[in-house]
């Protein structure tokens, strides 16, 4: 780790302390050259995880494209970064108790709906509309009844 002020290579952690989450960790870090004081986050990361697309295609589990879809759903709705970056862990946590090297793209898509069904109504629509590819109306508000449903019982 490199101070990011004057570029020091030797740095030390002064402090470290669990995230409300427990799958992050803070470091608190102080340059041994200028004394500048910065925080650092270290997070679980999925390696060595093959999607399986639909058309067959495999390629390496990338956060960036889970995170862009869920973004996109959650456009204009209110949340805080804090409980956004939750709801990944929870998804990516669900991803590694399937215990597999390789998963099916459509699976990791049924895990993010499950998530955010209960995150925000109106996002799991908007992901599980382009997910699900609804042709029309119809198939719309057939998905709108059964959420109504299940949130009266």
């Amino acid at each position: 780790m490199r101070c990011p002020v004057c570029n020091y290579r030797d740095v030390s952690v002064i402090d470290t302390r669990p995230l409300e989450d427990d799958l992050s960790v803070r470091r608190r870090r102080e340059c041994q050259k200028c004394h500048y004081r910065f925080s650092t986050v270290e997070e679980i990361e999925l390696l060595d995880i093959i999607v399986v697309k639909r058309n067959g295609e495999r390629q390496s589990y990338m956060r960036d494209k889970v995170e862009a879809g869920i973004r996109r759903s959650l456009t204009k709705r209110p949340f805080t970064q804090d409980k956004f970056h939750r709801l990944l862990h929870a998804i990516e946590r669900d991803i590694q108790k399937k215990r597999r090297r390789e998963i099916a793209s459509n699976e990791i898509g049924e895990i993010v709906m499950k998530h955010l069904h209960s995150f925000d109504k109106i996002a799991y629509i908007r992901f599980a509309s382009v997910y699900r590819d609804f042709k029309d109306v119809k198939t719309f508000e057939k998905e709108l009844k059964r959420i109504s449903h299940k949130q009266s019982k």
